[in-house]
């Protein structure tokens, strides 16, 4: 089986301009792991890796230090300009709440922009995005305990379920979508395969068919196993954070056979 779309993309979680990950979205439970994040995306560079995946902790928190409203000397958004110095392909999310901050954020070059929050809260903004921008370019980012959505850096619960929000936006248009389990997300407990699988098979009623989504599993990635699982399930990548940056995971391995196929 040939995943086309498939990739892997290491974490660079920043806060406060440095490399951090969070146990489960807690900001009182942070641990750093790198004071230069150029560094870091130069590492996954040489490892092979062809995408990242960078999140501004702080604009996800309180939009008002996110990528729109904070000036250019912001520390993540300082990181995110010398990372795409590197040359690879960005996937950035975090606070990205209203069209100027996408844009900006895109002309900076990043390839692919993830909304959060916006996709629950202000969803015209999202459909003016995949208008001005295409569905290629935007991602929703859907972010869930016990399949219920969170939003606001993962802070505040909503009643909607994970799949009754990709549904949505499936109907619109949007083709990629990252779903997180925030139960898993930087506990190195596994990927919760089968809530991520649910959301690509996810049905339209209004069309009749599958929603033709593509899925990046977030979330509790701890082997190569996990990685494994989910290039056979169809997915379209993984999101790899702590066990990367613990050494659980060597992303040469990762990125070079998945199953017995190249990926």
């Amino acid at each position: 089986m040939e995943n086309e779309e498939w990739a892997v993309y290491p974490a660079i979680d920043l806060r406060r301009g440095r490399v951090v990950r969070l146990a489960q979205g807690d900001p009182e439970q942070e641990t750093r792991y790198a004071d230069d994040p150029l560094s870091v995306a130069r590492r996954w560079q040489d490892a092979g890796a062809e995408w990242l995946h960078v999140v501004n902790l702080d604009g996800a928190f309180d939009p008002s230090t996110g990528s729109g409203q904070a000036s250019s000397a912001s520390p993540n958004l300082s990181a995110l300009q010398r990372i795409l110095t590197t040359g690879l392909r960005v996937q950035f999310g975090g606070g990205l709440r209203d069209l100027r901050t996408l844009r900006r954020v895109l002309e900076m070059g990043v390839r692919r922009v993830v909304v959060g929050t916006a996709a629950v809260e202000d969803p015209g903004l999202v459909e003016e995005a995949l208008e001005a921008f295409g569905p290629a370019r935007i991602a929703v980012g859907i972010d869930a305990r016990a399949g219920r959505v969170r939003t606001h850096g993962w802070q505040e619960a909503t009643t909607l379920t994970a799949t009754e929000l990709a549904q949505r936006w499936a109907e619109k248009g949007v083709r990629w979508v990252i779903f997180t389990d925030i139960s898993r997300d930087g506990m190195g407990s596994g990927l919760n395969l089968e809530a991520t699988v649910r959301i690509a098979r996810a049905q339209q009623p209004a069309r009749g068919g599958t929603s033709g989504l593509n899925v990046i599993a977030s979330g509790g990635v701890a082997s190569l196993d996990d990685v494994r699982r989910a290039y056979r399930a169809g997915l379209s990548g993984v999101i790899i954070g702590r066990a990367l940056y613990e050494g659980k995971i060597e992303l040469e391995d990762a990125l070079r056979n998945v199953g017995g196929e190249p990926c």
